[in-house]
């Protein structure tokens, strides 16, 4: 376990193979996360993400790991008629949950205003992208693919309740609920699930904040399992904002299932 991506991030294997070096697969996958976490947060001021911020329209060249997440993001964006969203950062900021490294900034604003030509990006308006609601899923996405090409046939990244399993193992699940509590949501196999928490009262341990202009988020914890931790974490920010009676089917047609506790299988 270490602490990364505002988190503590958490990985199991299960190897057969006395040929393949487990502490060098697990070194792999953390230093896959770490350099996500170095190009993609946006309380660094010199990350890739912040760059961007700054860039005022101009396209500017970043790495594969953040071209990758920008398109993932504007896609679900436009996906989920702006459900999610990536560019509320100028919100974030005004509500005090993110700090302002320079510029002023719309509250928010569309997928239109992220555009990508020849390995570049910009940002067309005076919008501020965070990617804080994505990046940590697609980071537990990359770190098990790590795992994988070297050679770990079966393991489980855990940050922050982005969690996903592959292989031959079976990882039981809980959750911690609005009250303290743990509940059982069923057991995990070759899946991902994540988990965003929703409260009126500010809680030290959960500082962060879901924000849309859309709507405000409902009270509860929102579980949604899919086969990539990215969009498994996306899409809770989704399950959040979305009317009880169009959850379950909008949270489908985007690719998740909601998960709720006492489910036998997870799988």
């Amino acid at each position: 376990m270490r602490p990364l991506l505002g988190t503590f991030v958490e990985i199991g294997v299960k190897s057969s193979n006395r040929h393949v070096n487990v502490d060098s697969a697990i070194n792999s996958a953390f230093s896959v996360i770490q350099t996500i976490h170095e190009l993609l947060s946006f309380h660094n001021s010199d990350s890739e993400l912040t760059k961007l911020n700054q860039s005022e329209g101009a396209f500017i060249v970043v790495h594969n790991y953040t071209i990758r997440v920008l398109r993932l993001a504007k896609g679900l964006m436009l996906a989920s008629n702006g459900l999610f969203n990536c560019t509320v950062g100028g919100l974030m900021i005004e509500k005090g949950v993110l700090l302002n490294h320079g510029g002023d900034a719309i509250k928010s604003g569309n997928a239109d205003d992220i555009e990508f030509k020849n390995g570049k990006v910009r940002l067309k308006r005076r919008v501020k992208v965070t990617l804080d609601g994505i990046a940590k899923g697609y980071a537990v996405d990359c770190a098990i693919a790590a795992m994988k090409r070297n050679g770990i046939n079966a393991g489980w990244v855990n940050a922050g309740g982005d969690l996903r399993v592959y292989g031959e193992m079976i990882l039981p699940v809980q959750r911690r609920e609005l009250d303290g509590k743990f509940i059982a949501l069923g057991s995990l196999q070759n899946a991902a699930l994540a988990s965003s928490y929703v409260s009126m009262e500010y809680d030290e341990n959960f500082p962060g904040k879901i924000v849309n202009e859309r709507g405000t988020p409902a009270i509860g914890v929102w579980s949604v399992m899919s086969y990539f931790t990215w969009r498994a974490d996306a899409l809770t920010k989704v399950a959040s904002l979305t009317n009880s009676h169009e959850r379950n089917e909008i949270i489908r047609q985007l690719g998740g299932k909601m998960v709720y506790p006492q489910q036998v299988s997870i799988k």
